[in-house]
């Protein structure tokens, strides 16, 4: 039985994080903290995901990665219905107590579409960041016009002659 992480009902009863180590957690509002997974022998970065006290718990009473979903709002280890299994091999609290290492080994695939990472989606352009000076993004629109004036139009349309787009060129 499983509730969201401020409701603390456990699959098994009684059973607590320790407290020396629950005093350690600096936790968000929701009682979550992140939890950074890295496959332990590459030290890649294989995904982000959340954990409350009980499911540091069951992570270290078990040594099978659990997380709390925050969007199904439950419990949930990693591989149960995939087979892509993480072995927790060890777990890190960071020098501010408010995120998590979890070195794993990894196997399968540790993100949910199937890629390797959950991070290989793609790099995002450095120094592309920053719209250029004069320009403006209006997020209200959802057609993807940047410039109220007509620097670019529609997405996948050409600029206006003569007017500056956003970004990088």
């Amino acid at each position: 039985m499983s509730t969201s992480p401020a409701g603390r009902r456990a699959d098994t009863a009684g059973a607590r994080l320790a407290p020396e180590i629950a005093a350690r957690l600096k936790r968000n509002p929701d009682g979550l903290l992140p939890a950074v997974v890295q496959q332990h022998d590459t030290g890649e970065v294989l995904m982000l995901a959340w954990m409350d006290d009980e499911a540091l718990r069951r992570t270290l009473d078990t040594r099978s990665a659990t997380y709390w979903s925050r969007s199904r709002g439950e419990y949930w280890v990693k591989g149960a219905t995939s087979g892509n299994v993480q072995r927790v091999v060890g777990v890190a609290l960071d020098c501010d107590g408010d995120t998590l290492l979890v070195r794993v080994d990894q196997t399968g695939a540790a993100c949910h579409t199937g890629d390797h990472t959950c991070f290989d989606a793609g790099e995002l352009p450095l120094g592309a960041g920053t719209a250029p000076t004069g320009d403006t993004v209006d997020t209200a629109d959802t057609a993807g016009t940047v410039d109220p004036a007509g620097a670019a139009g529609p997405a996948g349309t050409a600029p206006a002659p003569g007017a500056r787009r956003a970004g990088p060129a």
